[in-house]
């Protein structure tokens, strides 16, 4: 768990990682999870009613569709998806994101999917 000052090398953490769409959490900040996550195809449509999402693009490519535009992400942009704005992020090539969400933050919005990570691990 960080939170303890220690630092966190994100490509060492990336190097953990090997299934999509399967945040892990990386450390906490004031009752916020700092998240790691890869992607690759199409999440499910969702939405946060009281939350902004953060996600920050690492490696690759990402676009954010949303049901009145959509937004490309590469890496080192970053893109927050307003509270109650349904979303569905997709990326044709497997991208690394970073995303910053509350503690409680169900990922998928309460949305039930075979991509909903019932519960999102540290690593």
């Amino acid at each position: 768990m960080t939170g303890d000052g220690a630092p966190v090398t994100l490509s060492e953490k990336l190097k953990l990682i090997a299934d999509h769409w399967h945040p892990r959490i990386v450390a906490r900040v004031d009752g916020y999870h700092v998240k790691l996550v890869k992607v690759k195809g199409e999440f499910v449509w969702h939405a946060h009613a009281d939350q902004d999402e953060m996600f920050l693009v690492l490696e690759g490519n990402i676009v954010i569709r949303m049901r009145d535009g959509e937004v490309s992400l590469s890496a080192g942009d970053l893109f927050v998806v307003p509270k109650g704005v349904e979303h569905c992020p997709f990326a044709e090539d497997e991208a690394s994101l970073l995303i910053l969400a509350r503690d409680d933050t169900d990922h998928t919005g309460g949305v039930a999917s075979a991509l909903r990570a019932e519960d999102q691990e540290w690593i």
